[in-house]
C-alpha cells in the first residue's frame, strides 16, 4: 500500500497526511525520500525536509511539536484549516469508516438516526476541507471489508462523487475533480469516468480477483485484465526498513 501511495506521487507536490494514517505517511515519506526532493512534506502540523534524516522516529503517529526537529516551517493547529486555499499541487489522504462505491467518505458514525448512533466516528475534522481543497486525493482504509466498503454511506463527511450524478462537482463549484483512488489492503480501485462507480484497477500480489469481490460490500466493475500492483522496488524497500518504518510498524 505504501509502495502504490509513493509511485503516484510526483515531485513538487505538497503532500498533506493527517493524525493516525501510518500507511499513507510512509508512502508519502517514501515518496519524498525516494523520487521526490522537492515535495512539501506535511507532518503534524509541520513542513519537514527528511532526506537528510538518518531514521525517522515514530513515523506512525507523530501528531506533536517532536515533529519540529525536521521542519522548515511550523503551523498552529488552529489557523491551518482557516488559512487553507486551493492547493492545485496539493495532494490529501482520506479514511473512512465507511467509503462507498461512489467515492464518498464518512467520518461522522454509523445509523440511521444521528441523534442516536450506533457507533460515533471521530467526525469529519479537517477532511471535508481538505478533499475539497487539494488538486488530488485518495481514500485510503486499513481493512478491506463489507462493513467498511459499501454500497451507500450513512452519512458523508467528504463528497466523492455522490450517487454518480454527472458533472455533480462541477455544479456545486468544487475545485477538483473528485478521488482518485481507493487504496486498501487487498487492491486499488479507481473510478469509471462514464458511471463514476468503483473499478478495479489492481490487485496486490497474492490476492485474487474473486478475493476482492467477495470482500466488498459493493458492485464492483471488474476489468477484463486486471494487473497485479507494483510493490516497492529493492530500493524502496530499504528505505521503508531502515529509514521510515525501522521498528516493523508496517510489517506488524
Amino acid at each position: 500500500m505504501a509502495a502504490a501511495i509513493a509511485h503516484d506521487l510526483k515531485d513538487g507536490q505538497w503532500v498533506e497526511v493527517g493524525a493516525n494514517l501510518p500507511v499513507p505517511r510512509a508512502g508519502a515519506l517514501l515518496g519524498h525520500l525516494h523520487h521526490g526532493p522537492n515535495m512539501t512534506v506535511m507532518i503534524a502540523m509541520t513542513k519537514a525536509y527528511l532526506r537528510d534524516t538518518p531514521v525517522i522516529e515514530e513515523f506512525e503517529f507523530i501528531t506533536d511539536v517532536g515533529a519540529m526537529q525536521w521542519s522548515e516551517a511550523y503551523y498552529q493547529h488552529d489557523q491551518l484549516l482557516n488559512n487553507q486555499r486551493h492547493r492545485a499541487n496539493g495532494v490529501f489522504f482520506c479514511g473512512g469508516i465507511q467509503i462507498d462505491r461512489f467515492g464518498n467518505s464518512n467520518m461522522i458514525g454509523i445509523g440511521s438516526d444521528y441523534k442516536n448512533l450506533k457507533f460515533r466516528g471521530p467526525g469529519p475534522i479537517g477532511t471535508t476541507n481538505a478533499t475539497a481543497q487539494n488538486g488530488t486525493w485518495h481514500l485510503v482504509t486499513n481493512s478491506h471489508d463489507p462493513r467498511v466498503l459499501v454500497d451507500r454511506v450513512d452519512y458523508i463527511s467528504a463528497l466523492g462523487y455522490g450517487r454518480g450524478e454527472k458533472n455533480l462537482r462541477e455544479d456545486l463549484g468544487l475545485p477538483n475533480g473528485g478521488p482518485s483512488s481507493i487504496i486498501t489492503p487487498l487492491c486499488v480501485f479507481d473510478f469509471d469516468e462514464e458511471t463514476r462507480s468503483a473499478r478495479l484497477k489492481s490487485v496486490h500480489p497474492g490476492v485474487s480477483v474473486d478475493k476482492v469481490v467477495e470482500s466488498t460490500g459493493f458492485s464492483i466493475i471488474v476489468p477484463e485484465n486486471v494487473p497485479i500492483t507494483a510493490g516497492p522496488t529493492a530500493e524502496e524497500l530499504v528505505l521503508l526498513r531502515t529509514r521510515i518504518d525501522a521498528k516493523g510498524a508496517l510489517r506488524g
